[in-house]
């Protein structure tokens, strides 16, 4: 049986020279958590199985500086580094492999020109393209929003709240798209991504547990690992996207980045609940 893997996010705001590792909530109220290369040695040390890294700035002029951060990171930590933020073209995905990055992860870029996909894929090979989707719930209230929502091609997701599909939002979370989260990543998969990166925008930051309807929609639909995020508060909610979805991995940042769990303790204890993990 393949062991499930646990990754940390750092996300990086690099208005400063180094970098910070930040955290929010829903996208939005940022606050600092530590410093980039200094966070994923720790990790390192922890047991994490791979680490991602999102520029949340995502501009231009800062792709060198996302470059130094990984160089950085690279020299020290021997895991699995994939890098995501800003990433606009096969130039870009070279220069954060060449810094040290083991898969990128395209998210804004490959909704605006959905050809990214797979130039990333078969330029630099599909375990290197990591598509990331950030989707937010869309409740359908009546019965004549149903029949519009099935009759655009929706996903539609029966969830304990009610029906909804699921609508991808890019630019950081800033804007949506109209694009369905559920058929976005059957395309990408198609297209040759070998991974997804899902992000519930709803649970983001809240400690309340990942989604589980959004994460389990995206595995019965793809063949390809779905790595959840979003919403992990506490080592029972690592355990029950294991347990309820087929999630391959689980993503966090605030348990571990204000040092509420180590990954060792959260290791431990999916094993204990007889969840297979890398020790």
């Amino acid at each position: 049986m393949l062991t499930k893997r646990i990754i940390p996010c750092l996300d990086c705001d690099l208005a400063l020279p180094e970098g910070r590792v930040v955290k929010g909530i829903e996208f939005q109220r940022i606050t600092y958590a530590g410093i980039p290369w200094e966070l994923a040695r720790e990790y390192d040390k922890q047991g994490a199985d791979e680490l991602v890294f999102l520029d949340i700035t995502a501009s231009h002029e800062r792709r060198e500086t996302m470059a130094h951060v990984i160089a950085k990171t690279a020299s020290n930590v021997f895991i699995p580094l994939t890098v995501g933020g800003g990433i606009r073209s096969v130039e870009d995905a070279r220069r954060m492999f060449n810094a040290g990055a083991d898969k990128v992860s395209i998210n804004t870029a490959a909704l605006l020109r959905h050809e990214l996909v797979n130039d990333v894929a078969r330029i630099f090979g599909s375990q290197a393209c990591v598509v990331a989707i950030d989707a937010k719930r869309r409740y359908l209230q009546n019965a004549a929003e149903v029949k519009a929502a099935t009759e655009a091609g929706r996903a539609l997701i029966e969830t304990p709240e009610g029906a909804c599909w699921f609508e991808c939002s890019y630019y950081g979370g800033r804007k949506f798209t109209g694009v369905d989260a559920v058929q976005w990543s059957k395309e990408v998969e198609e297209r040759g991504a070998g991974e997804i990166l899902l992000t519930s925008m709803d649970r983001d930051g809240t400690k309340d547990g990942f989604d589980l309807a959004l994460t389990q929609a995206v595995c019965d639909r793809v063949n390809i690992p779905v790595i959840a995020s979003g919403g992990c508060g506490l080592p029972v909610h690592m355990k029950a996207v294991f347990e309820r979805t087929d999630a391959s991995a689980a993503l966090a940042a605030s348990i571990f980045h204000y040092k509420e769990y180590t990954i060792q303790e959260v290791k431990r204890y999916l094993r204990e609940n007889e969840v297979h993990v890398r020790v």
